[in-house]
């Protein structure tokens, strides 16, 4: 059975499920949702997709989650893959994938939404200052764990990973200078040389430019 994953391309939570199931190497289709369009604010979306109106939303038959590291848990736990060698792995990879969701992602998804998808007489400069200052102790945190190390999480790519990588390929501006953080961005690459990796808008329906 093919697994279905909502998505859009623009969302870096939706990525990361997308990437998760991709590498793994499971069966999977992605079905595209109208964000911009106001989909998963309506009432049929909530009521039957997704009551947060959220994406990702992953369907395997009868198994229908939400929340990207939950599904990435669930890649893990049906492929054996991304998610750790052994119990101690599995919950360092937890405590990344956590880390991720609070400090990194929720910080960097917000401030390219504001940056990029609202009206630049709507942006709140003060706000997305903020939170570049908060992103910026995160980019620090990451690229200090990862000297001497190829992965966040043990000798392989895990879901730890796959987490924090979710926002930093997208090429819209929001304040990260790969550059600037050397073990990032050998990281990225390294992530992004795995066989089966696709770009963000390669690998899910929607990108800016369907809407210019």
């Amino acid at each position: 059975m093919t697994i279905k994953l909502y998505c859009f391309g623009e969302s870096g939570n939706a990525y990361k499920a997308a990437l998760a199931l991709e590498l793994s190497g499971l069966a999977w289709e992605p079905v595209k949702v109208d964000f911009f369009g106001g989909q998963t604010r309506t009432p049929d979306y909530r009521t039957q997709i997704n009551n947060l109106g959220e994406v990702p939303v992953m369907v395997d038959g009868d198994v229908r989650l939400t929340q990207s590291g939950v599904i990435q848990d669930y890649i893990s736990e049906k492929s054996g893959k991304f998610g750790g060698k052994d119990a101690q792995e599995r919950r360092e990879v937890l405590r990344w994938v956590l880390w991720d969701n609070h400090k990194l992602s929720s910080m960097a998804g917000m401030t390219r939404f504001l940056m990029n998808f609202l009206p630049a007489d709507k942006q709140p400069k003060e706000v997305i200052a903020f939170n570049q200052s908060r992103l910026t102790a995160a980019y620090e945190l990451l690229n200090s764990h990862l000297e001497g190390r190829k992965w966040i999480v043990g000798d392989t790519l895990t879901n730890a990973d796959l987490s924090c990588c979710g926002y930093l390929y997208y090429p819209e501006p929001f304040g990260f200078d790969r550059s600037a953080y050397p073990n990032i961005d050998a990281w990225l690459n390294r992530i992004s040389n795995t066989a089966g990796w696709k770009a963000p808008y390669d690998l899910m329906p929607g990108s800016p430019a369907d809407r210019t």
